[in-house]
């Protein structure tokens, strides 16, 4: 049998476009390139926006919760914060309750962007021509697959 007659929608083919890892990751790439000029407008990474969402939502955290609430490791985390520091837009300092520990929030001029940055959700729908309802739809399969996913990777979160 050849691998053309095995794609039968079951995930069993080998071929790349039936692949659902594949699909996400053009997903990934179509919707990252679609925030990137409204990113660049805030002068912003794609990850770093990540990064002030969480602290916009929450208030101060420690690195530890904000890399958890990316699903992202520390080493990752450090170096985007550094770069959001020097840009003046979030501050660093140690836990006065728990040395080992550091604490993280949005500086003033970090908080005037939020402003800016509220127009990005609306601005990337019109880009992509989703509908709120398709947008909820979509968000929630996305974390069901996460969910199930993430046990089969060895995650926890």
């Amino acid at each position: 049998m050849t691998n053309r007659d095995e794609g039968d929608g079951t995930g069993h083919s080998l071929l790349l476009d039936e692949q659902l890892c594949f699909a996400l990751y053009a997903a990934h790439r179509a919707v990252t390139a679609a925030y990137r000029p409204l990113l660049d407008e805030l002068g912003l990474t794609y990850p770093q926006y990540l990064v002030l969402l969480v602290l916009w939502e929450r208030g101060e955290t420690t690195v530890k919760e904000l890399a958890t609430a990316l699903r992202l490791d520390y080493g990752t985390v450090s170096p985007l914060l550094k770069r959001l520091q020097a840009a003046g837009l979030v501050r660093r300092e140690r836990s006065a309750r728990d040395e080992r520990s550091v604490l993280v929030g949005v500086t003033g001029r970090g908080a005037q962007l939020r402003e800016r940055a509220e127009r990005v959700p609306g601005a990337l729908l019109a880009a992509t021509g989703l509908d709120g309802m398709d947008v909820t739809r979509l968000r929630e399969e996305l974390w069901r697959l996460a969910a199930r996913a993430d046990p089969a990777s060895g995650g926890t979160g």
